[in-house]
């Protein structure tokens, strides 16, 4: 079995998550192939798309939330995501007991006794006069049912596990600072989620495996499991083993792909790429090697913004008044100094609406 050393593992993703040559993709397509992008913070998903995109527009990603071509849910990982109608309706009953899941893990103790099923049911009807409403207007009405629960672990519950919601704008939109407000997912898409399937092959399960491949691969069952939260959906892969192709990383890892994906040559070079907090370039692996050093991994959950050069994490960035603030990690070679200093004028150019071009590339933290 041929094995990948990091580099190749490197350049594959950097070619699927579209940051080896930026693509010529609408806005919805490329949203659609990295399986959505991770928005917790909800301005970072301009950045991530502009690292990836060759024309991005941001008011292009504001108008298909307004338009509810994308949408804004808790799914993978329980973490909020920006993800396609067509994928919300799709993948978000194959999440719920995952989600629930990851909810009790936090405040399992004050749901003991709790019938969840039945907050479910009334979190439905509380939200199904199509009226926003903010976790704590929702929790206000059934904390007189359920009063042992406190209120952020009611409202968590409710909003990011047992009642499929939308976040509607403005939040979301671009250069707008606006609350989380939630609606029924069903009802602000205009069609019912589709039921779980009960067959035992998992046919979203494999769905999930497909498109994981197509934008992470090669990779293996663990980093699945890493990018969706599901249990490393077995029965999909074992479905779909037949038309996977299989190889190994250095560490003697199996790694699955599509046969027919990029794996570019190694030895192709990589630009400077700045990506936002929280990317799932980073945070879509369990060994995240490949990207990002073992020194510098928590750097990809602690929210910071990341540079790449030559394809790995190499500086974090910041925005000061304007100004792009680079800071390497390790020393940087004049050629990729200037690289950084052009693409993070770029970048303050495009988050200031081409009012500053400042970038300043600080000395390194180490």
């Amino acid at each position: 079995m041929t094995v990948l050393d990091s580099r190749a593992l490197n350049r594959a993703t950097l070619a699927r998550q579209l940051l080896l040559d930026r693509a010529g993709l609408p806005v919805l397509d490329a949203v659609g192939h990295l399986g959505g992008l991770q928005a917790q913070e909800p301005q970072e998903p301009y950045v991530g798309l502009w690292s990836r995109l060759r024309t991005f527009e941001p008011a292009s990603l504001s108008d298909l939330l307004v338009r509810r071509s994308v949408v804004r849910i808790h799914l993978m990982r329980r973490t909020v995501h920006l993800v396609t109608a067509e994928d919300a309706v799709a993948w978000r009953a194959r999440h719920d007991a995952m989600l629930r899941q990851r909810v009790l893990g936090v405040y399992r103790r004050e749901f003991d006794g709790t019938d969840l099923d039945e907050l479910a049911e009334a979190g439905r009807a509380v939200l199904a006069d199509g009226k926003p409403r903010s976790a704590a207007e929702l929790v206000r009405e059934l904390t007189v049912r359920w009063p042992k629960p406190g209120r952020r672990a009611l409202g968590e519950m409710v909003v990011a596990a047992l009642v499929p919601v939308a976040q509607t704008p403005p939040r979301g939109l671009w250069r707008t600072d606006a609350g989380v407000r939630n609606v029924l997912l069903s009802s602000w898409l205009g069609r019912s989620i589709d039921p779980p399937v009960l067959d035992t092959s998992d046919p979203v399960g494999q769905t999930l495996v497909r498109r994981y491949l197509a934008a992470f691969g090669p990779a293996a069952s663990a980093d699945l499991r890493a990018w969706c939260g599901l249990a490393g959906l077995p029965a999909a892969v074992k479905a779909l083993r037949e038309e996977l192709v299989s190889f190994r990383d250095e560490r003697g890892r199996e790694l699955l792909d599509l046969p027919g994906a990029p794996r570019p040559d190694p030895g192709t070079p990589a630009p400077v790429r700045f990506l936002p907090a929280f990317d799932n370039a980073i945070l879509g692996y369990h060994d995240r090697g490949r990207i990002i050093d073992d020194a510098h991994r928590g750097l990809s959950v602690a929210g910071e913004r990341v540079v790449l050069v030559d394809g790995r994490v190499a500086a974090t960035w910041s925005v000061d008044v304007g100004t792009v603030v680079v800071t390497p990690l390790r020393g940087l070679s004049r050629p990729d100094r200037d690289s950084v200093a052009e693409q993070g004028s770029e970048l303050a150019s495009f988050l200031s609406d081409g009012e500053s071009s400042r970038v300043r590339i600080a000395v390194p933290a180490c």
